[in-house]
């Protein structure tokens, strides 16, 4: 299946799709892909990637392990 195939199918598909969540998604993921320009961070952005980085190398991490063991013990409670 060539690509012009491909996008006459999805096109045809959108049409028929109501989900606006969905279709909202679909047009972000869209935006994403065919984006020319770089993404620029703003400053809160800047900020909480510092802040990230500090706690990083004050060893104010948590492994993954272990919040997975926190979240099956929270899901068990429920």
């Amino acid at each position: 299946m060539g690509t012009v195939e491909l996008k006459h199918i999805i096109a045809e598909h959108l049409t028929h799709i109501e989900d606006k969540s969905f279709l909202q998604d679909l047009k972000n993921l869209l935006e994403s892909k065919v984006a020319s320009e770089t993404y620029t961070l703003d400053d809160f952005e800047k900020e909480r990637i510092q802040m990230a980085r500090e706690q990083v190398k004050k060893g104010e991490t948590i492994s993954n392990e272990k919040i997975h063991h926190q979240v099956q013990k929270w899901f068990d409670t429920k």
